[in-house]
């Protein structure tokens, strides 16, 4: 039985995570990183799992593994990994990743330095404050009748679809960014906007907004560079689908549900990233 009181060390390398080699996602489990002998730059406490205190580390960019451990892309552990340890992950993912990036102030140039008792970097120069940054993402499931539009983009695995989404811009509601992404990815007209859910997404500091939407009007047609194909699809003829860990295949589930269909003999990929 695991000590209860060693904490759970998520150590970064750049954008993978170190993990065992021994095929099971799991990170170390130690009292403290200097145990594992990792030579890290920085570590902040991002909360429990499994009653373990959960650390963020950043690991020098030159540093090799310790024995029996590798590391890994975050994106390769979509299959077989639980939800809340992939939420953990990404939360030490997007910490790491603002540190990185906040090391100094983006107004004056000075070094910043950790705010106690909060998450924020400060400037010695200037005192200006810095606190991680989250690019809200629109993601949308539209109906038409008893279809549903799904997509291929070009970073997905071969044969995988699934559903839009595209970034807020400046000076626009996330329901106006759902009828915008809509129009420029697929060339359709979208109203009904209605929310769904939403889940925070570390690629690399997302959070995915879910809407459903219906159609109203227009010919399917795919923005190159952006979308490959898309087509629209009945609940008992759908084609591979995302991971379950993603808000996406819980949209696409939920449709599933309302036609009477049950979602986990939908397909899904058995490895790559999406």
């Amino acid at each position: 039985m695991a000590d209860q009181g060693q904490s759970l060390w998520f150590a970064f390398q750049g954008e993978r995570l170190l993990v065992f080699e021994d095929g099971t996602v799991r990170v170390p489990l130690a009292d403290s990183p200097e145990e594992l002998d990792l030579d890290i730059r920085f570590r902040w406490e991002i909360g429990n799992l499994d009653g373990h205190a959960c650390w963020a580390v950043e690991v020098d960019p030159d540093a090799g593994p310790p024995a029996g451990l590798e590391f890994r892309d975050l994106r390769s552990f979509f299959f077989g990994v639980d939800e809340d340890f992939f939420g953990m992950a990404g939360r030490a993912k997007q910490i790491v990743g603002w540190h990185t990036t906040h090391r100094f102030c983006g107004r004056c140039g000075g070094e910043t330095e950790r705010v106690p008792g909060e998450l924020a970097m400060r400037c010695t120069r200037c005192g200006m404050m810095h606190f991680p940054r989250l690019s809200p993402a629109a993601i949308v499931l539209v109906k038409r009748e008893d279809r549903i539009l799904l997509a291929h983009s070009p970073g997905f695995p071969q044969g995988l679809y699934s559903v839009l989404a595209g970034f807020v811009e400046p000076g626009e509601s996330i329901e106006e960014a759902v009828v915008r992404e809509v129009r420029e990815e697929v060339g359709i007209e979208v109203t009904n906007v209605r929310y769904f859910g939403s889940q925070p997404w570390p690629f690399p500091n997302s959070l995915m907004i879910g809407f459903t939407a219906d159609y109203t009007g227009g010919d399917l047609a795919p923005e190159p560079g952006e979308i490959e194909d898309a087509g629209w699809y009945t609940a008992d003829d759908l084609p591979q689908l995302p991971p379950k860990i993603s808000i996406a295949r819980a949209m696409i589930d939920d449709f599933a549900k309302q036609q009477g269909l049950d979602p986990e003999e939908l397909k899904t990929p058995h490895s790559g990233p999406v």
